[in-house]
């Protein structure tokens, strides 16, 4: 059974997860969107600047811990859809078809989707009041 430091410590470390991922996240979608650090910058509708446009919104709600659960859920599936359409065609395994990045998102993203944001998060502040 975990003792309230325990669930304390985990909640501390999923928050620092969630905003370390979602801050690399966003930086990927600014890449897409804006041309940011070194990027190409996507027609904003076509595939490349939907994934964009949802790395950008969904990693500045993740950052922030709001509505956490759903947005994880779909950037979860994007990254699935990611890895299917551009990476495993060049091979099934990750290291071979370079969705090693991909993979990651997907699972953790998954992770945020079950077990929620950690904390600090807007979503926990909302949940006290």
């Amino acid at each position: 059974m975990a003792t309230r430091s325990t669930d304390s410590l985990t909640s501390y470390g999923l928050g620092l997860l969630r905003i370390i991922a979602s801050f690399t996240f966003l930086c990927h979608g600014l890449q897409k969107l804006f041309g940011l650090f070194g990027g190409h910058k996507a027609q904003i509708f076509s595939l490349f600047g939907l994934a964009g446009c949802l790395e950008t919104i969904g990693g500045i709600l993740l950052l922030m811990g709001l509505f956490t659960r759903p947005v994880a859920f779909v950037l979860c599936g994007e990254m699935a859809f990611a890895y299917f359409t551009a990476h495993f065609p060049h091979g099934p395994l990750p290291i071979i078809n370079q969705g090693e990045l991909a993979v990651l998102y997907c699972f953790i993203f998954l992770l945020f989707a079950l077990a929620g944001p950690g904390y600090p998060s807007v979503d926990a502040n909302v949940r006290k009041h």
